[in-house]
């Protein structure tokens, strides 16, 4: 009878015990599930707040303004839990203010092979709803942008934009300083006053520049190349492959090529046979200025230089930067260029081209290239089709970067970021 109970105690106690075991297995899933839970709506909450903090105020030029330095303080990066880790590659667009084809150079970064390990950056120097909404619309690959704070759209009457009080473009220095106007001092080398919206450009490839490789923080030890594009480019699908395939060349076999270019000014014709070509050569504005992929050692190059940059009477970089190769860079600059280009050119209209935009048009052209070129995709080797020494080329500067004001500024944004 004894023994009898003692057996029936010992099954209510052990049924005890798997009720309790149960109990505490379930409470601690709960916990655990609802502290996940928890856990994921603090962080989302926290980036949906950090987001909302670096939404553009664009009621007036001051709120604008705190937008615009807010933005580059806190580099907040898109799509960054979607792709983490470091970029294998950065590609940096300037963008100006031509949405409709900032939108076909989008649609053409995202059909991009491997551009899931990227980090696109853009930096703009115009600001405007629906040039972020097309940036921010992007779901590839991580995305920063910069925003250029000397802008003119920020100085509407004062410079860096146009003052009303500056002398007007092609009035006489005599007639200038009869005036009074307030730079009439300093005329370009053609006696030409300065006009604001030609400097900008210059002003903000440098700044791009700075920025990029001193101010970025997800850049703070990268070691690889930075692709340079434009709002109106248009890149081929194996735009990545190749650059890696320029990397792996010039280690191996062009160590002093200073410059990757990436695309050239020609269009596709024959682009089969020119798909796997290379060549090097003396860097030249007119022909290598597009899709240049630059390292860290460059930029240095370039820095050391700051002075002639700024100073040299030309509103254009690359013809600033081919002054620079060979003069304050002692060695000229040698690049390694894609014979078959990976990087098109769409704009038909812009700084010099007034007359209306064409982008259903521009859109159709790269389209139709594209079409032409996808045979010659994906090469597996490249080959070194013609080698030229590199030399200083001289050429007429072209003005428009005479006044001591934009000098100025240039040569301080190292000190101003």
């Amino acid at each position: 009878m004894r023994i009898r109970l003692m057996k029936r105690n010992a099954l209510a106690l052990l049924a005890v015990f798997c009720v309790a075991l149960t109990l505490m297995i379930s409470t601690r899933v709960l916990i655990m599930v609802n502290r996940d839970a928890n856990s994921h709506a603090a962080l989302v909450s926290v980036d949906t707040l950090y987001e909302d903090s670096v939404k553009f105020q664009y009621g007036s030029l001051t709120a604008l303004t705190r937008s615009v330095y807010s933005a580059n303080y806190k580099q907040f990066i898109r799509n960054a839990v979607e792709f983490p880790g470091d970029p294998a590659l950065v590609l940096v667009v300037q963008v100006h203010n031509r949405p409709q084809y900032l939108r076909l150079l989008i649609q053409s970064l995202e059909k991009v092979q491997d551009i899931q390990n990227a980090l696109l950056i853009f930096s703009h120097d115009y600001f405007s709803k629906e040039i972020d909404t097309i940036v921010q619309g992007i779901n590839f690959c991580k995305v920063l942008q910069i925003y250029f704070p000397f802008s003119t759209q920020l100085y509407p009457s004062e410079f860096p934009g146009q003052d009303p009080r500056d002398c007007p473009r092609d009035i006489s220095k005599d007639e200038a300083e009869k005036t009074g106007c307030l730079n009439s001092a300093h005329p370009d080398s053609y006696g030409h006053y300065r006009e604001a919206f030609i400097t900008q450009t210059k002003h903000h490839w440098l700044w791009k520049l700075h920025f990029v490789w001193e101010r970025v923080h997800a850049l703070m030890g990268y070691t690889g190349h930075v692709i340079l594009l434009e709002e109106d480019n248009y890149v081929l699908p194996d735009l990545i492959h190749f650059y890696n395939l320029m990397v792996q060349f010039r280690d191996n076999k062009c160590p002093d090529c200073d410059i990757l270019s990436l695309g050239n000014h020609y269009k596709l014709n024959g682009f089969a046979a020119l798909s796997n070509k290379v060549m090097s050569a003396g860097w030249m504005s007119t022909k290598h200025n597009m899709g240049m992929a630059i390292s860290k050692e460059l930029y240095y190059k370039l820095m050391g230089c700051n002075v002639e940059y700024c100073t040299f009477d030309d509103y254009n970089w690359d013809w600033t930067l081919q002054f620079l190769s060979g003069t304050c860079i002692t060695q000229p600059l040698k690049v390694l260029a894609a014979q078959g280009s990976r990087v098109l050119h769409t704009g038909d209209c812009g700084m010099h081209v007034k007359q209306d935009c064409k982008p259903e048009e521009a859109a159709q052209r790269a389209v139709e290239e594209h079409q032409k070129a996808k045979e010659g995709f994906f090469p597996q080797t490249l080959v070194l089709t013609s080698e030229e020494t590199p030399m200083h080329k001289p050429h007429i500067k072209n003005g428009g970067w005479g006044d001591i004001r934009d000098h100025f500024l240039c040569k301080n944004y190292a000190k101003r970021l």
